[in-house]
């Protein structure tokens, strides 16, 4: 079992514990914080399955990986240059005056 996995067991038993305590003691700060301790214990399983799964695709298939990661790059690159188009006028001052301005 993976570290995190067994991290995020624990982490989610102990919201539920703390959950299941404020709710028999009234205290619905201790719900609430025993809730989201669970919901993160969930969240670490989901992270440890998930990066499980992507490096056993990795080994059994390298150059698909090397692809897909290529393809996301790609998608990122294009979506972080955004091409110039979408410039606000104070990135340059001079092209935003009108010639009422000049």
């Amino acid at each position: 079992m993976d570290k995190d996995k067994a991290e995020g067991i624990v982490e989610e038993l102990t919201g539920k514990t703390q959950e299941a305590i404020g709710e028999a003691l009234g205290d619905t700060e201790a719900q609430i914080a025993g809730t989201a301790r669970e919901l993160s214990g969930k969240a670490r399983q989901l992270y440890a399955d998930t990066t499980s799964i992507v490096r056993d695709k990795t080994v059994s298939s390298p150059f698909s990986a090397l692809a897909i990661m290529a393809f996301v790059g790609f998608v990122l690159g294009v979506m972080w240059s955004d091409g110039g188009n979408n410039r606000s006028p104070r990135a340059n001052p001079r092209s935003a005056r009108t010639n009422d301005q000049v």
